[in-house]
């Protein structure tokens, strides 16, 4: 079987949505500190900035920009579900088998390439209005898992994006 090649995004700046399996489930937020500590971990030994990050329910947005010369994302989301999935298993609470760990999400991961500032500010902006279009919050400062109060707290500002973006929609 040939498989799509991927483009090279070697030190560049990408888009990802990631997603529960279960549509229905609250297990990203519910687990967030799991999902943070994961990240964090993540970073230390793959580092990558994190532009804007968003966590709802089942599902999260993210803009990394990867270092020069690296452009291996896929093997840093091997590492961070994987780790999510076995840490959260271990969790009675959780309700998850111990083979569930290996099919929390989706395999395949949206990933969008941002060439332009008016991409990035669209990919931010999208990220941070996400909680809002899904009902979950008023403004995007309401909700407590994003990155927009570490921007907001920044001064980071994007001028609103269009609805373009709408080929990311969850």
């Amino acid at each position: 079987m040939q498989h799509p090649q991927r483009p090279d995004i070697t030190g560049k700046t990408v888009f990802f949505t990631i997603r529960l399996k279960d549509r229905t489930s609250d297990l990203l937020t519910r687990e967030i500190t799991t999902l943070r500590h994961i990240v964090s971990e993540t970073r230390r030994i793959r580092p990558f900035q994190i532009d804007a990050w968003v966590v709802l329910p089942d599902h999260m947005h993210c803009v990394w920009t990867l270092p020069d010369g690296d452009g291996d994302h896929v093997h840093r989301w091997r590492m961070i579900k994987g780790r999510f999935g076995r840490t959260v298993a271990l969790n009675p609470e959780n309700g998850l088998s111990p083979t569930h760990k290996f099919g929390l999400f989706n395999r395949k991961l949206r990933e969008f390439r941002i060439e332009t500032q008016w991409d990035w500010e669209a990919a931010v902006t999208y990220c941070w209005n996400d909680p809002v279009k899904h009902g979950l919050a008023e403004t995007p400062g309401d909700w407590p898992y994003s990155s927009w109060h570490r921007d907001h707290l920044r001064d980071v500002t994007v001028k609103p994006a269009e609805e373009g973006f709408g080929l990311m929609a969850s």
